[in-house]
């Protein structure tokens, strides 16, 4: 897996070994990151169950001024931790080792507030509605921002009470990216 676009474009990215992480396919990161784009500029980016941190990275290639990576698993933390440190973006980034709907408690108590949020949980997760549902509380979400989950074509996520509304949604066979937005 390489990084695919910006500043760190074609570097290699480490991916821990077995079946612990699922990494974002390159159409899938492309799509997503040129939706993310011009968003990314206004503030920091969360990447949440960030296995390797592809998509993170990708974020910080093209222009996210931080991040912010949450993963529980130990074998992708060292992956990510290798990737951040390789490339030099550990001066930009932050790693939590956290469930994703508890560090997401942790940010709001340090007032944290992201401009893009990603959310990638495993497909057969129940998870993905649990965190969706605090990101919509906007306790971490700067005004205006994006939030892309991926998931499963057969399973979309729960539309969430709050301030989060459906912006749009991009299907790829059996996984599609539905993009929240928080108003300005």
């Amino acid at each position: 897996m390489r990084v695919l676009a910006g500043t760190l474009k074609g570097q290699r990215l480490t991916t821990p070994r077995g079946a612990v992480t699922r990494p974002t396919m390159d159409r899938i990161r492309i799509a997503c990151l040129d939706t993310l784009t011009p968003f990314l500029a206004s503030g920091p980016f969360l990447d949440l169950f960030a296995g390797a941190g592809g998509v993170g990275i990708e974020a910080l290639s093209r222009g996210a001024p931080a991040a912010v990576f949450v993963e529980r698993s130990a074998p992708a933390l060292g992956a990510l931790r290798e990737n951040l440190a390789r490339l030099g973006v550990d001066d930009r980034s932050r790693v939590l080792r956290q469930d994703a709907a508890l560090a997401l408690d942790t940010l709001a108590g340090r007032d944290e507030r992201f401009a893009v949020v990603f959310l990638d949980p495993p497909y057969d997760s129940p998870r993905a509605g649990v965190v969706l549902a605090a990101l919509a509380r906007g306790d971490v979400l700067a005004p205006g921002a994006v939030v892309a989950v991926q998931h499963a074509s057969k399973a979309p996520p729960p539309t969430p009470t709050g301030v989060l509304h459906v912006w749009k949604a991009r299907k790829f066979g059996e996984t599609t990216l539905t993009f929240f937005r928080t108003a300005v």
